[in-house]
């Protein structure tokens, strides 16, 4: 999944990714490596380091007018990713088309990071480097994009970071340190043996790059806590440290050994670029500079959550105006005669609702759904028709010629099934058959359970009595139910007028599962539905 729409806010190619086949059309040399999917879109192969090099120099010329050559056998950078660190570090600097001074540990081949932050900003640059072919590179690549004047290549010992580096200049006070530290400690881990996890997909893209450019010893996090040691020593020299992490296990030790160094202004943030991540920690030892804030995991995780929805036309309203009319005894709007309708219906299923306040265009109810009466209604119609058709006939020694006489006619199929849902309904609101709803097998109970169903008997009627007196009631009269303790979920419904239509939106409160809701929208969708089409 591609984390472009996670990209720096000023990244050109957050909202806007290359154009492959407009590139492909102007430069010859990356045309060679564009192909076309199944799908008919252009593709590139970043498995091949050709390729990869073949965009990575595309995109320097045609979006920053920088021109470079790279070669195969060292590290070829991606440009929305280098992209991104600059923009952070504008932000830790204030830097952004800001002259300011800045040193770049290993630069590499491509020398891109001085390049961009002159090319961009107009920054001075201090690139060091220890590898010979790097060096050659990095220096022939400034000349040729007349870049001189703002930047200085440096070969500088192995292991060298930034003591010996600034030696030469003692008195001069940098901006910013960047640096693209080796990820890896050994070749194992370069090829991602037992340094990545195995249900991770294997990368999407070659890994280029010289042994000194991708591994050192310890890996990052040595790596890192070295240019930590030599920043105790330098402090003020730098008002910002920075390095990028490849792996997100990094951040925290090193975080740590800042805290036990006695660093107090430390930051860190994320880079999302295609389907790569990476980190990177700043800190300075200045107390005047102001540390962005890391991003929040909150923030990062939330997404924009949809209510669920459905709309009412409005050549339906006028018929559900009539019904909630007759239902209240005075004419509503539209939205007062769906928010009834409504409440009507959450009445029969039992599910507890109250009005809230809201603006005066709309109706919004607190629903607390605590058992599911809204599903599996055909179904129980249906038992309790087949219940009734099975139902067997008294015994005829038990028949009296009374009884005989005031036996009821047989039941029609209709009014077997009207029958059903009359005894689904009474089921349904008191929770259980009454005792004379039973069948009957002609053996005679015990007086102990002719006592336990006469009790249960009773406190059954007061509860359909207390029921019916409630439903006499309209629903915003009737007093709200107290606080359970048990629910399925709760949510808010929103009756809301659109142009001619109404919708209504139901949002997630808190609960067991958001199917439940789903479920509810829908049944009320259909029961609203089915009274517009009923003639």
């Amino acid at each position: 999944m591609s984390l472009n729409k996670s990209m720096h806010p000023r990244n050109r190619y957050k909202d806007k990714p290359p154009d492959f086949a407009y590139l492909a059309s102007k430069y010859p040399d990356f045309q060679h490596h564009v192909h076309t999917s199944l799908a008919g879109r252009p593709v590139v192969n970043f498995k091949e380091p050709e390729a990869v090099r073949a965009l990575t120099c595309t995109l320097l010329k045609e979006d920053f007018g920088l021109t470079i050559e790279i070669p195969l056998e060292r590290l070829i950078p991606t440009v929305p990713l280098r992209l991104n660190y600059i923009h952070w570090v504008e932000d830790l600097i204030d830097g952004q088309k800001q002259p300011r001074r800045g040193i770049d540990i290993g630069t590499g081949a491509s020398c891109i990071y001085p390049l961009l932050g002159a090319t961009m900003n107009g920054w001075f640059f201090l690139a060091t480097e220890v590898d010979d072919i790097c060096f050659d590179y990095a220096t022939k690549n400034v000349e040729q994009n007349n870049m001189a004047n703002l930047i200085k290549v440096v070969k500088v010992p192995q292991k060298t970071l930034l003591m010996d580096a600034l030696k030469e200049e003692p008195q001069m006070v940098y901006d910013f340190c960047m640096c693209n530290p080796p990820f890896f400690a050994n070749q194992l881990e370069a090829k991602g043996v037992n340094s990545r996890n195995s249900r991770r997909p294997p990368p999407s893209s070659v890994n280029t790059g010289g042994v000194t450019e991708i591994m050192a010893e310890g890996g990052e996090l040595e790596f890192v806590k070295r240019i930590i040691h030599d920043s105790l020593q330098l402090k003020k020299r730098l008002r910002w440290y920075s390095c990028m992490l490849g792996k997100k296990c990094s951040l925290a030790p090193l975080k740590e050994e800042l805290r036990k160094q006695g660093v107090q202004k430390v930051t860190h943030t994320e880079f999302y670029q295609g389907r790569t991540m990476r980190w990177a920690l700043a800190w300075s030892f200045y107390d005047d500079v102001i540390a962005p804030s890391p991003p929040s995991k909150k923030r990062k995780l939330e997404k924009v959550k949809k209510p669920l929805s459905f709309t009412l036309p409005e050549a339906g309203l006028k018929e559900l105006r009539v019904k909630a009319s007759a239902l209240g005894g005075k004419a509503l709007g539209p939205v007062g005669a769906v928010t009834a309708l409504l409440e009507n219906t959450l009445s029969d299923l039992r599910v507890l609702h109250k009005r809230v306040p809201c603006t005066k265009q709309e109706q919004s109810l607190f629903l607390t759904a605590v058992e599911n009466t809204w599903i599996h209604g055909r179904q129980k119609r249906r038992e309790g028709s087949r219940h009734l058709r099975e139902v067997p006939r008294a015994p005829q020694r038990a028949a009296t010629s009374s009884q005989t006489a005031s036996t009821p006619p047989p039941l029609n199929q209709d009014q077997s099934e009207s029958a059903a849902d009359q005894t689904t309904a009474a089921q349904e609101v008191t929770g259980r058959q009454k005792p004379d709803e039973r069948v009957e097998n002609g053996a005679s109970e015990t007086r102990e359970d002719a006592a336990r169903d006469t009790v249960a008997g009773q406190k059954e009627d007061v509860v359909t009595s207390s029921a019916s007196a409630d439903a006499g009631e309209p629903p915003c009269k009737r007093p709200l139910s107290p606080a359970v303790e048990r629910f399925l979920f709760k949510c808010l419904l929103n009756v809301v007028p659109d142009e001619s239509d109404v919708v209504i939106e139901m949002h997630w409160v808190e609960g067991q599962s958001k199917d439940l809701m789903n479920q509810l929208c829908t049944y009320l969708k259909n029961v609203l539905l089915r009274s517009v089409a009923k003639p």
